[in-house]
């Protein structure tokens, strides 16, 4: 069992620094989305008023806007590390953590590239959902590099405070059981995000599922998780539990993590699926004790 508590305090631990070092960096640099100043202004209050400042719409504001996304960035990508920490190569957490960025930034450009036809030549500002934090996108490698380089350090602080928590003792499993645990759970909850849209905007407020204009692509595509999405986790859970009994989940989570990537919305948790369907045809590397002494 991979040791999700261990990844989610170094992730956690690591959005902390983030979040302290970019307000700082905000402060200095008024550009800078974190910037105190930018963000009174951005949210409508006066930098002056101290009233504004110490409200409570703007102190629920600050934590939603800022605390909350950086939070659940550690949480997310400290669970991944966990989950695919014995399967990324190298020997050092730090390599490690500076690899699962680089596997998660190829995620998120497939994700904002699929997502947004007819890229504009100057770009696009992508927030990577819930995993990679902000990438832009470009033609120009000077846009992109910044917020690759921002990943890679987010992974390597993260690798380097995974040694800093005490591990515990795990019990070994079928391959990719874990990584199919994290596919259901992070499927089944951006199922459910968009569902609860769409029952709203659809159901309830008679909108149309596609709008025209630039954003009739995503709107096929979040309507695509709730006919697409659901059946493709409901395989990949299938193939969860078929691994929980010690049996090989291969063909119902490659199925299923196919629907949900080709959603868009859902690709990290259809590429986990397809990750954990792969590995789970290998079984545990390491016999059960009982086993071994009864060989013996």
């Amino acid at each position: 069992m991979a040791d999700f508590k261990r990844g989610i305090k170094a992730g956690v631990a690591t959005a902390g620094i983030y979040l302290v070092i970019s307000a700082i960096l905000g402060a200095i640099y008024q550009n800078n989305p974190l910037s105190i100043p930018q963000f009174i202004y951005a949210t409508g209050f006066t930098p002056l008023s101290l009233t504004a400042l110490t409200s409570p719409a703007f102190a629920i504001t600050f934590i939603l806007v800022l605390i909350v996304p950086y939070i659940v960035r550690g949480i997310v990508f400290g669970a991944v590390l966990a989950a695919l920490y014995g399967f990324l190569p190298g020997t050092k957490s730090v390599g490690k953590g500076v690899v699962l960025s680089l596997f998660l930034c190829i995620v998120a450009v497939f994700e904002a590239l699929y997502m947004t036809p007819g890229l504009p030549t100057d770009g696009i500002a992508f927030a990577g959902h819930y995993y990679i934090g902000q990438i832009y996108v470009s033609s120009s490698i000077s846009m992109v590099w910044p917020s690759i380089v921002s990943a890679l350090i987010f992974g390597a602080l993260t690798g380097l405070l995974w040694d800093r928590f005490r591990p515990k003792e795990l019990t070994e499993e079928r391959k990719g059981r874990s990584i199919l645990l994290l596919s259901f759970i992070f499927g089944v909850l951006m199922w459910a995000l968009h569902a609860i849209g769409f029952i709203i905007g659809v159901v309830i407020g008679g909108l149309p599922i596609i709008v025209p204009g630039p954003g009739w692509w995503y709107g096929i595509l979040a309507a695509s998780v709730v006919f697409l999405g659901l059946p493709g986790w409901v395989l990949a859970y299938i193939g969860w539990r078929k691994t929980k009994v010690d049996e090989s989940g291969f063909k119902w989570c490659v199925s299923g993590g196919v629907l949900m990537a080709l959603t868009g919305l859902m690709l990290l948790p259809g590429a986990l699926a397809i990750t954990g369907g792969v590995f789970s045809r290998r079984k545990p590397a390491i016999e059960p004790r009982s086993n071994a002494a009864i060989e013996q």
